[in-house]
């Protein structure tokens, strides 16, 4: 919803780390109902392990980063 009313780089970077947080939602259904086998869930340097780990790195840098770029910049208004 803040992208869409202020168009700037701080909400870009909250939509993408909450893209990612979904991301990181969305493998955890997978893992838990046995979806794509072919990723070795659960299993270590396995592809869906790598696409976990990733995607909550990311957002856990990016989200926060744009949320305090936003606040900042909100404060300064």
């Amino acid at each position: 919803m803040l992208f869409s009313r202020v168009r700037s780089a701080a909400a870009l970077m909250q939509l993408v780390g909450a893209a990612f947080l979904l991301v990181v939602v969305v493998t955890h259904v997978c893992e838990a109902f046995r979806w794509f086998p072919g990723m070795h869930w659960g299993e270590p340097r396995s592809p869906g392990h790598y696409l976990d780990l990733g995607s909550a790195i990311i957002a856990i840098g990016v989200f926060p980063l744009g949320y305090l770029l936003h606040a900042l910049d909100k404060r300064r208004i």
